[in-house]
């Protein structure tokens, strides 16, 4: 039987294991991770992370060919392939630090895999790691072999959160780098007749260890491009009276530029694409090519621009101050579908209320109070390192409170801020939440999901990203 082993809990090694196992009732597949609450977590009913379809796939296999565990040199020691899915944070100290990609925590796993072999074993890279990073672990296995054979592979993995377990089920593409020896052949082979058990052959494909660990980066940059294209079109929109909604259709009916990922928006945000970018901005620089790390530097130069001009929109359409408002604050995660909070554009936003003395009631579906208070507090980068080695118990934001409810946060609130799209948020009685608000009231569309008319007739004053702008702003620019 084969076993396989994935040393990393989280967003990737969690459902990409869980759907391995359901797929491949022959192989037997055991997730491991140092944090006891997160493995505690796996083996409940109330799973770590939220993902539609995830509680289903996981409850059938669990117990079966499914495993979790803290034993993680035991299963390493036992496994066939082994897939390392560990944090790969930001450098925020050091030689490259604010781009550079952190590989602490996959040296320390590469040279435990080293350590506790007892047979020859496939690593497989399932995080982002800079391109490069394959040849650094092969180097660490290779001096502390004791004759035990490795191969290395790379198999990024491109899900989006919120669809995952249908994009594990029914993938674009899988996409297997590794050497090309005759060894590495061999290895490749054996990570494909994995996936060939659902995924149709065309779809798998092979390349060399440097491409598939480039591809990741470059598709995430291209995604992200696209957002930040459609996001600085927004403010041409806004400055010459456009809708960019209009605009972003007619573009996308361009056979050739596709309709997917051109949503106006107060900006994107997710654990990848920043964090992606940077390493390739530091890349490039890395092998002498400024001009093209500049390049992708704009894309997230625009996303924060973006970011900036929401909350400058805010506070100048409100007299200029939001000094002890209260604002509501409708979603907190970077997306719907997801209870993920990692670099959401809602955290610079409350960030920037915050630092004008704003009041902030916030309300999201899925994500804690506990974990919004966390990524107020939390420096830059901190939210990328194992839950154990970030700060403890940070102090509180005393001007912010979580509810339960989106009635109880817009309630006495001068403004709201729409920031994640969750579909609840469109089926809003708006008229009672207008009756409970301070007047003048303000809506602050992020998402561009409410209708905008007929709020404006229940009397709000509305502000969409990207859409001819209200009287009322066109009196008050805002000043960047």
């Amino acid at each position: 039987m084969v076993k396989i082993c994935c040393i990393g809990a989280g967003y990737v090694g969690g459902p990409t294991m869980a759907v391995i196992a359901l797929k491949c009732p022959s192989i037997e597949v055991a997730v491991v991770d140092i944090s006891v609450p997160r493995i505690n977590a796996w083996n409940s009913d109330q799973l770590p992370i939220y993902e539609p379809g995830l509680d289903d796939v996981v409850k059938q296999c669990r117990g079966k060919n499914l495993f979790f565990s803290t034993d993680v040199e035991k299963h390493v020691r036992e496994a066939d392939i082994v897939f390392v899915s560990v944090n790969t944070p930001t450098k925020t100290r050091g030689l490259g630090a604010g781009k550079a990609a952190d590989l602490t925590y996959w040296e320390s796993a590469a040279r435990m895999i080293a350590d506790v072999s007892k047979s020859d074993k496939i690593v497989v890279e399932k995080s982002t790691v800079p391109v490069k990073t394959a040849e650094a672990i092969e180097k660490i296995l290779t001096h502390n072999s004791k004759g035990i054979k490795f191969q290395i592979l790379s198999n990024p993995e491109f899900l989006a959160e919120g669809t995952a377990i249908q994009d594990l089920f029914n993938p674009d593409r899988v996409l297997i780098g590794g050497r090309e020896t005759p060894e590495g052949n061999k290895a490749v082979q054996a990570l494909k007749d994995v996936y060939a058990h659902w995924v149709p052959e065309d779809r798998i494909l092979t390349t060399n260890l440097w491409s598939a660990e480039l591809s990741k980066l470059a598709a995430n940059a291209f995604l992200a491009q696209r957002i930040s294209s459609v996001n600085a079109m927004s403010a041409l929109c806004e400055a010459t009276g456009a809708d960019v909604t209009q605009v972003s259709y007619a573009v996308g009916k361009d056979t050739r530029i596709g309709p997917k990922f051109l949503n106006a928006s107060v900006g994107f945000g997710g654990s990848c694409f920043q964090k992606d970018i940077l390493n390739l901005v530091y890349i490039c620089e890395c092998n002498g090519l400024p001009e093209v790390a500049e390049y992708w530097r704009q894309v997230i130069k625009i996303n924060d621009y973006q970011k900036n001009r929401f909350v400058n929109r805010v506070v100048s359409s409100m007299f200029n101050t939001v000094s002890n408002k209260k604002i509501a604050i409708l979603g907190f995660a970077f997306k719907k579908d997801t209870g993920d909070t990692r670099e959401t554009p809602a955290i610079d936003v409350c960030k920037g209320l915050l630092g004008d003395k704003a009041r902030l009631s916030i309300y999201d579906p899925q994500v804690t109070e506990d974990q919004i208070q966390r990524d107020l507090t939390m420096n830059k980068f901190d939210w990328d390192h194992p839950l154990h080695l970030q700060p403890m118990s940070p102090t509180t934001v005393k001007q912010v409170t979580c509810v339960w409810d989106a009635y109880e946060a817009t309630k006495d609130a001068h403004g709201i801020c729409i920031l994640t799209e969750w579909d609840e948020f469109k089926t809003l009685d708006f008229k009672r939440i207008y009756d409970n608000m301070q007047k003048p009231a303000f809506v602050f569309d992020g998402r561009n999901i409410v209708n905008a008319e007929q709020l404006r007739e229940i009397g709000f004053i509305v502000y969409s990203i990207g859409k001819p702008l209200d009287a009322w702003l066109k009196d008050m620019p805002a000043v960047a």
